[in-house]
């Protein structure tokens, strides 16, 4: 197993609760950096949970118990004191599109005006640079003005995406972001995602497994709240993967 010291983010014997439900079980994984890092699985296995002790959104979940230790470059996020700064660097897109009740343009700009607005100049070019890399520019450059709740749903979560881009995170999480999403779309955030991991690390929860397959460099099939195997993406979807039950899932034989 790589060191936690090559690792940008690492799992250590990491086991979470919800009360007296296992979420996850003595979980370690090693996730390097500038890849597109995969996690497939059934519906509650523990995919999001993984995601949530990332950017400690697990804090907000009531009753959950975390052990054992989650580091970005070496440093244990558990013990991190400035938890929004934390934050500020893991961006995180979930399943459905929550878009704030303002502007396209404001949606984007937020995040940045809360943490010190950059001169308007700037702003703009902020703006226009997320929606680019959210591959959304050229269908709303015209109408930055009206609220992101009024545009369709691909394009609210592609919104999202700027959004969570907006304070040029190092790490990218994402949480079923194609659930829904049409085919179309999803191809577009797929090939955004392509360019997006030159310069940050994605961490990619998904239900559909053929999405992992075309994007995610290497990949970890969780079930029951355990990893059964992580590995290369070719080595997952190979013919003899080393889990009899990584098999069985990729092939849809349960899930």
């Amino acid at each position: 197993m790589v060191a936690i010291v090559a690792a940008h983010i690492a799992f250590r014997n990491v086991t979470v609760t919800y009360g007296n439900r296992t979420a996850l079980s003595n979980i370690s994984l090693d996730l390097p950096a500038h890849q597109i890092f995969g996690i497939i699985g059934p519906a509650n296995s523990g995919k999001s949970t993984l995601l949530k002790c990332i950017n400690r959104t697990i804090d907000f979940v009531p009753g959950a118990r975390v052990s054992g230790q989650v580091t970005i470059d070496g440093e244990d996020v558990f013990r991190v004191k400035n938890v929004c700064d934390l934050r500020r660097r893991i961006g995180m897109v979930f399943p459905l599109p929550v878009g704030l009740p303002l502007s396209v343009y404001d949606n984007v700009a937020y995040a940045p005006r809360m943490a010190g607005a950059p001169v308007r100049a700037e702003l703009d070019a902020l703006v226009e640079r997320c929606l680019r890399q959210a591959a959304l520019w050229d269908e709303v450059k015209d109408r930055l003005g009206i609220l992101g709740t009024k545009l369709s749903g691909g394009q609210q979560q592609r919104l999202t995406i700027a959004r969570a881009l907006s304070h040029q995170p190092e790490v990218l999480c994402l949480d079923e972001f194609s659930i829904a999403v049409d085919p179309v779309t999803t191809m577009k955030i797929e090939d955004v995602l392509l360019e997006l991991k030159q310069t940050m690390t994605i961490v990619m929860a998904t239900n559909l497994v053929q999405q992992a397959r075309r994007i995610a460099d290497q990949v970890a099939l969780i079930n029951s709240s355990r990893v059964i195997e992580v590995g290369p993406t070719a080595s997952i979807f190979s013919e003899h993967p080393a889990s009899r039950t990584t098999f069985d899932y990729v092939r849809g034989a349960f899930g």
